[in-house]
Formats: C-alpha cells, structure tokens, sequence
C-alpha cells in the first residue's frame, strides 16, 4: 500500500474512533442526566425491537473503523461516504436537545463532514 494511501486511510480510522468515542459519550451523558433528574428513559415503540435497531445503527460507525482500513479503494470509499451521510442522518434524527448533546452532535457532524470529504476527494495516484 502507497505511504499516501496508508495515510488517508489512517486518517479515515481515527476519524471514525473519534465519532465513535462521541457518541458513547453523547449517550453516557445522556444516561447520566435522566439518572439524577430522576426521569425514565422515554423509548419509543417497543423496547426490544428498538434496541435491535439501535445495535444496527450504531454499528455502522463502529464497522467503519477496520473497513477503512481494509477495504479495497473502490468499496471503501463508497463505504466512507455512505457511512458518513448515514450517520449524518442518525446523530441530527436521534438527537435530543439537551445541552451536552448539541455539543457533541455538533462535533460528530463536523467531523462526519470531514469523512464524508476526505472520501469524496480521495484518488488513486
């Protein structure tokens, strides 16, 4: 593998640790609120079906951490793109309004963003 292809490819994966590292974050905090306010968590629909969907969604960041790294170009920069417009969808969809999580949203977004980019414009040399 190229050094600049390895490269982009290592950038690609710590950006994908970093959203990933956010949204445990975002959801920890979150967790934490409703704890000390002493609310219930309200859930939508039926737990179990809704926690599958959750598992689901939020593997993709997780499986985009070693696919940008092992993915052949092609189907990895696809995968990258996909991945962050999915995402990018997911963190604005799913999100609350508490403070903590407009913060970290907003990181995740910018970064997904920068994904989404690096992907785009990505080129074999």
């Amino acid at each position: 593998m190229h050094n600049k292809q390895a490269n982009i490819r290592m950038t690609l994966v710590l950006l994908w640790i970093v959203v990933m590292v956010n949204m445990l974050f975002a959801d920890i905090f979150g967790i934490m609120v409703e704890l000390v306010e002493g609310n219930t968590l309200n859930i939508p629909g039926d737990v179990k079906t809704v926690m599958a969907i959750a598992a689901v969604v939020t593997n993709v960041p997780i499986l985009m951490i070693i696919l940008s790294w092992v993915l052949p170009y092609k189907a990895n920069r696809l995968a990258n793109i996909s991945a962050a417009l999915f995402t990018i969808l997911y963190v604005i969809g799913g999100g609350s309004s508490m403070p903590h999580y407009l913060i970290i949203a907003s990181i995740e977004v910018v970064l997904l963003v920068i994904i989404f980019i690096k992907a785009l414009k990505w080129r074999t040399d």
